[in-house]
């Protein structure tokens, strides 16, 4: 089992929590993304880290505003099966990852737009499109 990394207390917005911070990141598979609008800083560049480390396959960019993951699938047909696979996802997590396809190269960007960097909402979905991988 992965040890729990301790990270930063909540912040709060009005609108909603852009980072709900438990103390430990073993549970992101199990949180549930909440709705962001501004108002609260973007992730420190250490905090990105310790939660790219249960992002696998995830790489941080270099401003430290988004995270991205390339994968290369059989054909065109199985890419755009993952890319609506994953748009179920971010509908029902109501966080949407910026999509691109190339025939069959799919490369995935998180970031949380209304902050202009990354949230917990980006490192909780890494991990279920991780997980969703998996299966």
């Amino acid at each position: 089992m992965t040890p729990a990394v301790p990270v930063a207390t909540s912040y709060g917005v009005a609108a909603g929590v852009c980072f709900s911070y438990s103390g430990s990141m073993d549970t992101l598979l199990n949180k549930k993304c909440v709705p962001c609008e501004g108002g609260v800083p973007p992730m420190t560049p250490e905090q990105s880290h310790q939660y790219l480390a249960q992002a696998t396959g995830w790489t941080l960019d270099n401003s430290n505003k988004k995270i991205s993951k390339e994968l290369r699938l059989k054909n065109f047909r199985s890419a755009m099966a993952l890319v609506n696979t994953i748009a179920d996802l971010a509908e029902r997590e109501g966080h949407h990852p910026d999509i691109h396809l190339s025939y069959a190269t799919l490369r995935l960007e998180l970031w949380t737009h209304s902050i202009g960097g990354l949230s917990e909402n980006d490192f909780i979905m890494a991990a279920k499109i991780n997980h969703l991988l998996a299966i």
